[in-house]
């Protein structure tokens, strides 16, 4: 559906924050979690269509089968993002989709989808950010090994090269890779993501393999003529009383990926705990200048700081691992209903961090937003808490720009509720309510509100 024109929401003109001249607007989403039509037009399976498929891994058993069913239905979405005046739409290439084995052979089909919904937003005057991994990896190659085969990032850059040679001439912006260290840690260190498995020496051998594809991914969209190539991380400033707990999670939450990435080198503390686990073996000759060439734009995911204290006895949190001796959470603020502290400082801190050690690349948010239960009343979603939350986070940018930061743009995470990964289709993050029974789009207050503020440029 598109947006009534019959209600909206005006912000006061008195003590109106305003954004740089050409601050982008827009909102983000993922091929998996949207797309549905899992068998349609050739596509092959992904490592998510296995691990949602295993019981006990994802929430009730929900799928990716349907999901938000965006494959039949783009020109609606595409109609609601016109109607609230967004600038850009980022959105994941399914790499299954266009090639269903990961390599060889190419699915023309796949590639149309992308070729059409492309050509509508421009038609709508939005301008296409494409992701070129948001997690979901074709299950032959994890059959190999996925990102712990080090072939995987060869493979990686031909893809890109193929999708880029597909929708270059419309697309200027391009990210390789989106949060990394969900891949790595979440999928292979501690299992609670795809493609489940949990072993610390497999979620590091990851990391690096996935930093590897990214560079080589880059050197591919150069040679291709990409005007605009970045990656997207998640990152969190990390809280705590105990400097040597903070310093530690930070490296293995952070400097992990920004390290390569922008200094071409690994963080030495996190080498040095990561060899309980491994020898780092898997890094060879040469790979750090791959994985350091320069990008044009660095994406930031946030949604929360990390908290930790350092308590005697605490054994290691499964994503971290290596930190034993670490006790995570008890943040004291308000929570979203996934459970995350609502902590807008820790934006500004971030993004100020960011300029400050790693300067010289330009930033832009590429997801930030709210899980709330939100509810359909007489056909209106009255989401405040979403609504403050993104009212304080964006000020929380906005301070950060004043303060020196080279942040371009903002996109809200999500259009759409969607299929919230283990947890299925129970946390809604969409400033757009979906009725998952009938697919039917219901704009929330916080979507009108964006709206005025994209209008306005400003809070």
């Amino acid at each position: 559906m598109t947006m009534s024109a019959e209600k909206s929401y005006d912000l006061q003109d008195s003590g109106v924050l305003r954004f740089p001249e050409g601050f982008v607007w827009g909102a983000a989403t993922a091929a998996y979690q949207i797309e549905g039509a899992a068998r349609d037009d050739g596509r092959g399976p992904s490592v998510w269509d296995t691990f949602s498929r295993t019981p006990g891994k994802v929430h009730a058993g929900h799928t990716g089968d349907v999901a938000c069913d965006h494959y039949h239905r783009y020109p609606e979405d595409v109609a609601i993002m016109r109607d609230l005046g967004l600038h850009s739409y980022r959105f994941s290439i399914s790499w299954p989709r266009v090639q269903p084995d990961g390599s060889g052979p190419v699915n023309p089909r796949g590639l149309d989808f992308y070729d059409r919904l492309v050509d509508e937003l421009l038609a709508n005057d939005i301008t296409p950010i494409v992701t070129l991994y948001h997690w979901d990896l074709p299950q032959t190659l994890e059959d190999r090994g996925g990102w712990t085969n080090r072939e995987i990032a060869a493979h990686f850059a031909d893809y890109a090269a193929i999708a880029h040679g597909r929708l270059g001439d419309r697309v200027e912006t391009w990210t390789t890779l989106n949060e990394p260290w969900c891949s790595a840690f979440l999928g292979y260190a501690s299992g609670i993501h795809a493609p489940g498995l949990a072993d610390p020496a497999l979620g590091f051998s990851a990391a690096h393999h996935l930093l590897l594809g990214h560079g080589l991914a880059v050197q591919a969209l150069r040679a291709s003529g990409a005007a605009t190539v970045g990656v997207t991380l998640n990152l969190s400033p990390v809280i705590g009383d105990d400097t040597p707990a903070a310093e530690l999670v930070d490296g293995l939450q952070n400097r992990i990926f920004l390290d390569p990435l922008l200094r071409g080198e690994y963080p030495a503390d996190v080498v040095e705990r990561a060899r309980r686990f491994t020898d780092w073996s898997f890094v060879h000759d040469g790979d750090l200048e791959t994985i350091s060439e320069p990008i044009d734009l660095l994406g930031v995911n946030y949604y929360h700081p990390q908290t930790v204290t350092a308590r005697s006895g605490e054994p290691a949190n499964p994503v971290y691992p290596g930190s034993e001796g670490i006790a995570f959470g008890g943040a004291d603020a308000p929570q979203t209903a996934m459970g995350w502290p609502v902590q807008p400082f820790g934006l500004t801190d971030l993004l100020l961090r960011l300029s400050r050690d790693y300067p010289g690349t330009p930033l832009i948010i590429t997801e930030n937003g709210a899980a709330f239960d939100d509810v359909v009343e007489d056909g209106e979603v009255h989401d405040t808490g979403r609504l403050s939350y993104l009212d304080g986070h964006l000020r929380a940018a906005h301070a950060a720009i004043e303060g020196g930061a080279d942040l371009r743009g903002y996109l809200v995470w999500s259009l759409l509720d969607n299929f919230e990964w283990a947890e299925g289709y129970r946390k809604r993050f969409g400033v757009v309510h979906v009725d998952y029974a009938t697919q039917r789009r219901t704009p929330k207050d916080s979507a009108l509100w964006y709206s005025e503020v994209v209008r306005r440029n400003g809070l």
